[in-house]
């Protein structure tokens, strides 16, 4: 049964992952054996999140480049496919956050959100699925959010962003699971992360988020770790085009 959860062999990249969600996973695939390359625009984060990662022997190497900038990820897939090998494993996980009423959403913060969450997830899974599409294996795991399937004020763009994350998956399923790719997402739920910093330090949030939510409590990024490594590995080969909501049971329940 364990082989079934081996990476050994195998290579991953991962984007946005210096902290965070993307660092967690970092940490998930390598302690299942997988080498991980971790993606960013600076260099000397991913430099000192790499080295925190080279535990027990892990390899991990960095890929500097900006993932909203589809020329910098056409090149920057070349680049790691021929200095590291083939991307068995692609893990979209950069994102980022703004809040402000809708109304008054300004552009620019609309299309910064657009760019890093959702057009970035394409520009990247087109540029790695041409390798495995030629091999006719490959696993592509989104990161979502509760926000696919729930609604909060003020961050009606990033909810946006996150359902069209959620089809995005499906379609990637429709057109490439015949050819060999299984391409599933993770939507965590509300996790005690940097891009939540000012939620978790709000008192009357915490209070209710831990009410509302069956489990009681934040996310803990550990709580990610299974979810990733199922959706890396072969258990999760006949799996595709789903989202599995990693959330403490919060989009269950009223």
């Amino acid at each position: 049964m364990s082989r079934l959860f081996d990476l050994s062999g195998r290579t991953a990249l991962i984007t946005g992952g210096s902290r965070g969600i993307g660092h967690a996973i970092a940490q998930a695939l390598t302690g299942a054996g997988a080498r991980v390359v971790i993606n960013g625009r600076s260099a000397d984060a991913l430099a000192q999140a790499a080295q925190a990662l080279r535990v027990d022997g892990a390899q991990v190497d960095t890929a500097a480049f900006d993932v909203c900038d589809s020329a910098a990820v056409t090149a920057g897939i070349a680049d790691i496919e021929s200095r590291i090998g083939p991307i068995d494993i692609l893990v979209n996980n950069a994102g980022i956050q703004r809040r402000a009423p809708l109304d008054q959403f300004a552009d620019d913060d609309w299309h910064a959100l657009m760019d890093t969450n959702l057009n970035s997830v394409f520009y990247v899974s087109r540029a790695v699925a041409q390798g495995m599409l030629a091999r006719g294996r490959g696993k592509i795991i989104n990161i979502a959010s509760v926000q696919s399937e729930l609604a909060r004020p003020n961050i009606a763009p990033y909810t946006a962003s996150k359902g069209a994350i959620r089809n995005l998956t499906r379609g990637m399923c429709a057109d490439w699971a015949a050819r060999g790719l299984q391409i599933n997402a993770i939507a965590p739920g509300y996790f005690d992360t940097p891009l939540n910093k000012a939620l978790v330090e709000d008192p009357v949030f915490d209070a209710w988020l831990c009410k509302r939510t069956p489990a009681g409590r934040w996310g803990r990024l550990e709580d990610l770790h299974g979810a990733a490594v199922f959706l890396a590995s072969s258990a999760s080969d006949f799996v595709n085009g789903q989202t599995i909501f990693v959330d403490g049971g919060i989009v269950s329940v009223i």
